[in-house]
């Protein structure tokens, strides 16, 4: 048995929880889940982060005490995440007596191994405000590009990093006024102590596509980091100093030991096994976006205090919906207590983790294929094996299952035989291939259940009948199993339809035989698009747009052909597919039905207008290239859901793309 702990970034007290924010819950929550499924120790903690300059901003503007401001995010966000069956084992707060303690016991190893430095630096002081001004608190152009309306440490445009100094026409981000340049003397953390450890121990904790880009920091010395703001702050006093305070990213992930201390003195674990033994394992769950805080400051930080460090930190994109960012004004910006207030958390749990894997790509909550994949996938597929099979057997039978019969058997043995592969793929993140692998199993449990027709044989064949309908609920049953960890609340209900206990992984080599189901109650309702439409008009918020002045008349422009910029282009999501099966459709006269493996995309569903060039039995094996984030179609034979690129004058002269040799399903198009 593994002793594991689990984390997630922690979400700022200044905001609500929002589906983007879900991403990296949902995806450690599945993760934690199928750990305990397989039986093995696992600890789930987070915290709210909760100290910074924005927190006395925005409890001055609501005319509230800081920790006023910071218990009700608290409330709220833990009902939040209990709303979408996230389940910590314990949710703290930064603003902890156990943080406090942490912070200034690092501080005092850091000045002990001679890690600490100081010195005299020039910031931005506004006069209005009487402060000086953190990052996030100086707005201006770029240093690096003239970007516009840029925060005061990194430009959202070009990505380079700077001080607010260095910020060209500064403005207060509170007040708007110009700020002036004030001496102030700031407490250094030499991070470039720990060079050439580091250099070392990133390639083996950090997925290799994030160790590309970490590693482009050691081409030069690691600048020293700034630990210290100045009076006011919502914070922690520095030990020592009446006007210094440990800035927000120092107390922020200490919160990850702060909480296992606190959680340790409920007598749940033991401290030692968790932050100074390597005989458990730590997994930090966070955003491509504070990966350089996680990779470079927090080891550097447990290093300089003898603390074991992470197993693993495992990195996520960020989540688009209908392939752009998430836009307040057009309602895409979604809360969770909007989101819950509409629909069944089980319908995103279940989207997420058919689009999630351990990469770091961005995912996108294209709204149109979550109804149709939530509709046809869970409902269509899977609940519907739960319904037909259970209602027959409860209302027209005796309510007993007897044995499956021989075709039953080896359906089972080759749904049994598939449990090894879905681990595999839940153990190292790859939730999109286990998503995948259950819908094939699903479909082959339904091909299985038309073929029999049941409903045909209800009187002629009782006892055949009853086979058919054994075999249909035990393998409805098994699916069950595997969807646990993304699906917990619904399996509650299955558990109950089969009156067993809480399932682990191991009652997937149990079958059901001469088994009393319970009545069946209903399992899940349809997504309806209706809803998920009020959901986002509800979300809207109305942004006040500035009129640009009128052009001159003679300034006017042509009126010009359409193009397509760079910024439309760069939208089109390119990938490398192979082609698993092909058939003609015979009704058709262009089309063929192709099944395209995206690797961690999953397999989709793609009509084609290439019959007059290709037989369909030619293409079965072949790699193309694919538009894969094109939203579900749904046509005359079916749904399809991407486009297959091709080339040529037309008939018998088109040609699919095909890759050289080396591409893989999955890999994007460059």
């Amino acid at each position: 048995m593994r002793k594991i702990l689990v984390t997630c970034a922690l979400p700022y007290a200044n905001g609500s929880v929002h589906i983007g924010h879900l991403v990296e819950h949902i995806q450690a929550d599945i993760w934690v889940r199928f750990l305990k499924l397989q039986g093995h120790d696992v600890h789930f903690l987070c915290a709210d982060d909760t100290h910074g300059t924005p927190i006395m901003i925005e409890s001055r503007k609501q005319g509230i005490t800081p920790e006023k401001l910071i218990g009700d995010a608290w409330i709220e966000h833990t009902e939040d995440f209990k709303g979408f069956q996230i389940q910590f084992s314990h949710y703290s707060s930064t603003n902890s007596p156990a943080n406090k303690e942490l912070c200034e016991f690092f501080f005092e190893k850091i000045k002990a191994g001679g890690h600490l430095g100081s010195k005299k630096i020039d910031q931005l002081y506004c006069e209005h405000d009487k402060m000086f001004l953190p990052d996030r608190f100086v707005k201006g152009e770029c240093p690096k590009c003239g970007a516009k309306d840029q925060y005061g440490d990194s430009c959202d445009v070009c990505a380079a990093t700077y001080t607010p100094a260095d910020l060209k026409s500064p403005a207060c981000a509170i007040c708007g006024n110009k700020p002036v340049l004030k001496q102030s003397e700031q407490l250094l953390f030499k991070v470039n102590n720990f060079k050439s450890f580091l250099e070392n121990w990133i390639p083996q904790h950090l997925s290799r596509d994030m160790v590309a880009k970490m590693m482009e920091w050691f081409k030069e010395d690691l600048r020293e980091w700034d630990i210290s703001r100045n009076a006011p702050y919502f914070g922690f006093q520095i030990p020592g100093y009446t006007d210094k305070y440990f800035y927000v990213w120092v107390d922020a992930p200490m919160g990850y030991v702060s909480t296992t201390k606190e959680y340790a003195q409920q007598g749940k674990l033991k401290f030692e096994d968790y932050w100074k033994s390597e005989d458990s394992e730590v997994y930090h769950f966070i955003g491509k976006d504070i990966t350089y805080f996680h990779a470079l400051f927090w080891p550097a930080l447990l290093k300089s205090a003898d603390f074991r460090l992470p197993t693993k930190i495992h990195v996520h994109g960020m989540l688009t919906v209908n392939g752009e960012k998430m836009s307040k004004s057009k309602g895409t910006s979604l809360k969770v207590k909007t989101y819950l207030k509409h629909l069944d958390p089980m319908y995103l749990r279940y989207y997420y983790a058919s689009k999630l894997s351990s990469g770091v790509d961005d995912i996108d909550l294209n709204l149109e294929d979550f109804s149709q994949r939530v509709n046809s996938d869970l409902i269509g597929k899977i609940t519907n094996l739960a319904s037909r099979g259970a209602q027959m057997l409860s209302k027209k039978m005796d309510g007993v299952m007897s044995d499956p019969d021989e075709k039953g058997f080896a359906l089972l043995s080759s749904l049994q035989a598939s449990a090894p592969k879905i681990a595999e793929a839940y153990e190292k993140l790859e939730f999109s291939k286990a998503i995948s692998e259950i819908r094939f199993l699903a479909d082959e449990a339904n091909r299985y259940f038309d073929e029999k027709a049941p409903w045909k044989t209800l009187e002629s064949d009782p006892a055949g009948t009853k086979q058919v309908l054994t075999t249909t609920l035990n393998v409805f049953r098994n699916l069950a199993i595997f969807l646990k960890p993304v699906l917990p609340a619904y399996t509650q209900k299955v558990e109950k339809l089969f009156n067993e206990k809480p399932y682990s992984w191991k009652d997937l080599k149990t079958t059901l035989k001469n088994h009393k189901i319970n009545d069946y109650e209903h399992l899940a309702t349809r997504l309806d698009p209706v809803k998920v439409q009020a959901m986002i008009e509800e979300s809207k918020v109305t942004e006040t747009k500035t009129t640009p002045a009128p052009l001159h008349a003679a300034a006017a422009p042509q009126e010009t052909s359409a193009h397509c910029s760079i910024d439309d282009f760069s939208k089109i999501d390119l990938r490398i597919g192979k082609i698993v099966s092909a058939e003609a459709i015979p009704e058709a006269d262009k089309l063929l039905k192709l099944q395209i493996d995206l690797g961690p995309l999953g397999t989709k569903q793609i009509f084609a207008g290439i019959k007059s060039a290709y037989e369909a039995t030619s293409l079965v094996g072949r790699l193309t290239v694919v538009v894969a984030n094109l939203a579900p179609r749904k046509m005359k034979f079916g749904m399809s859901e991407g486009m297959v690129l091709a080339a040529g004058a037309g008939g018998k002269e088109l040609f699919i793309l095909s890759p050289d040799s080396g591409a893989k399903p999955g890999d994007k198009v460059k």
